[in-house]
């Protein structure tokens, strides 16, 4: 029966969904709330004002848009009743809920009733109330804690999660929750590490792209869902072709272009506080070969190495071709440039330094490893083009000696890992019959055998290792070529330049100097070539 005093309510039905909460079907759904609320509101004679839906927002957050607007209108006097289908849905943070019950909505002269909880405010509501808030909070502390070892577990098994593929990639038409490769725009991907593994940074790379008319990420997901990307860039339509520095440096640090998947770098606060807090590198979870790469591993590491060791232009405005690439032999340090003025004029290269400065100085003169580098390039890159075949037979004898050492080295490293994991089994075998026969304490057992099982689990690993390496086949045939084939690009350089050094170096290593007994002063520069290392 109809109450006659309902007439006098302005009524808010609130409905509330977040995503947690569509596991639980249909029974939460907003439509089945729409329908018990409306259902409720109609055989009570409840006037209702509006209608207050938040779809995908957590329970215990309340700056959800709806809830305020609700607010704002209990706050001008338009409602003076909240009708729920449940506490549940009104939130799921008890402190928060017992403020509006108890303090808010009595102040304000608002009435709340939850339909399937049977509470309502006018009638007094139960003293179990504060008891369902705090289950209906563990409920979204559980919920999330689930959620999270759910896409955990997602994520193991190579899957991603994602509204809007990332700019290269598009959701994999036949497989769910995996990326493929997408035509459309996997070409300015490629692009853009050509630039960068070409010497190009990332201001440069913008400006080339802006140049060039190159639409922007923004303006592809503008065009393809009508909306920006959050995770690139805020370009208005009006600007489809401005590339921004943060933008290109965003794509070049993504190993989701060598077909890794990273995940885990930003974290809630709390499962109250939604707040995005950015989380180490370390805790990150990365799975790899999880899709389709369109970047290979060593232009991307290449690139990452050109970013670390990028330096700045000079005071006098010019940018040095060598940054990043000339090392100190000794410590293994990048070697900085410095010039000076005076009688004799020179530039040399120097290492920074090691902790401590155990390092003795080293340093070569700018125009001496200018004439040397370019002379060795001008060799190669005239054997590429006069005897190709001669030159790749050159670096595959030196491949060979190379991999010899490496081998040799590697497979004693094997040969003393097994020889230790065997003392250690037997140590442990020994270890066991002592305690059995109470030689030892259980104390000291439990102890050691902890020690010996930690070593034993890391010997393991580390066989597994160098036995896999070493059955890797070389690879030594193919990089020869790839190397050739990047040479080739060049005939005749007078004249080095940064994009040059890039593409066909990978380090040069700086000797210190020695003198010999009548003053000379000689010196060895070692030039270690991208995909082939030094050629003899």
């Amino acid at each position: 029966m109809k109450s006659p005093n309902n007439a006098k309510y302005s009524t808010a039905l609130y409905m509330r969904l977040s995503r947690e909460d569509e596991n639980f079907g249909d029974s939460v759904s907003i439509e089945t709330q729409r329908i018990v609320l409306h259902k409720f509101a109609q055989e009570n004679g409840l006037i209702v004002y509006d209608e207050y839906v938040d779809d995908g927002w957590s329970g215990t957050n309340f700056e959800r848009p709806a809830f305020q607007r609700m607010m704002e209108d209990i706050y001008s006097g338009k409602v003076n009743c909240v009708v729920t289908k449940d506490l549940s849905r009104f939130g799921r943070e008890h402190v928060t809920m017992d403020y509006y019950l108890e303090f808010v909505f009595p102040e304000m002269n608002v009435r709340y009733i939850a339909v399937n909880d049977n509470e309502d405010t006018d009638k007094g509501l139960s003293d179990f109330v504060p008891f369902k808030n705090l289950f209906n909070e563990f409920m979204a502390k559980d919920t999330s804690r689930k959620v999270k070892a759910a896409l955990h577990a997602k994520f193991a098994a190579g899957e991603r999660t994602f509204s809007i593929a990332p700019f290269g990639y598009m959701r994999h038409p036949e497989e769910h929750n995996k990326l493929a490769i997408d035509p459309d725009t996997s070409w300015i991907i490629e692009k853009i590490f050509d630039l960068a593994a070409h010497g190009a940074g990332a201001g440069k790379i913008a400006r080339t792209l802006t140049s060039e008319k190159i639409p922007t990420p923004g303006y592809f997901n503008f065009k393809k869902y009508g909306l920006f990307s959050k995770f690139y860039d805020n370009a208005p339509a009006g600007k489809p072709y401005t590339w921004t520095i943060s933008t290109v440096r965003g794509i070049l640090s993504d190993e989701t272009y060598i077909g890794n998947s990273v995940h885990g770098k930003q974290t809630n606060v709390s499962y109250k506080n939604k707040k995005s807090i950015r989380k180490p590198e370390s805790e990150w979870f990365k799975v790899e070969n999880t899709h389709e790469p369109i970047i290979s591993k060593d232009i991307f590491e290449q690139v990452q190495g050109q970013i670390t060791n990028r330096r700045r232009s000079t005071k006098s405005g010019t940018t040095q071709i060598f940054a990043g690439l000339v090392k100190c032999a000794d410590c293994g340090w990048s070697m900085s440039y410095g010039g000076r003025k005076n009688k004799n004029y020179s530039t040399k290269f120097r290492q920074l330094g090691k902790a401590g400065g155990q390092c003795t100085a080293h340093y070569v003169r700018y125009d001496t490893l200018y004439a040397y580098v370019l002379a060795r390039l001008q060799d190669w890159i005239y054997q590429a083009h006069t005897d190709e075949k001669e030159l790749l037979n050159r670096l595959l004898k030196t491949s060979d000696k190379e991999y010899a050492k490496v081998h040799k080295k590697q497979s004693a490293e094997l040969a003393k890992a097994e020889k230790r994991k065997a003392e250690v089994d037997r140590l442990f075998v020994k270890l066991y019959e002592d305690w059995t026969s109470e030689r030892i304490t259980e104390y000291n057992f439990k102890m050691l055998s902890q020690k010996y099982q930690s070593e034993q689990q890391e010997l393991v690993e580390k066989i597994d290792k160098l036995k896999s390496v070493l059955a890797t086949e070389k690879q030594t045939n193919a990089d020869a070529e790839k190397w050739i084939a990047l040479i080739k690009q060049y005939s005749n350089p007078t004249e080095l330049t940064a994009e040059m050094l890039n593409t066909l170096i990978e380090k040069i290593v700086v000797h210190e100097a020695v003198k010999d007994f009548d003053g000379t002063r000689t010196q060895e520069i070692e030039i270690f070539y991208r995909f082939v290392g030094k050629i003899d």
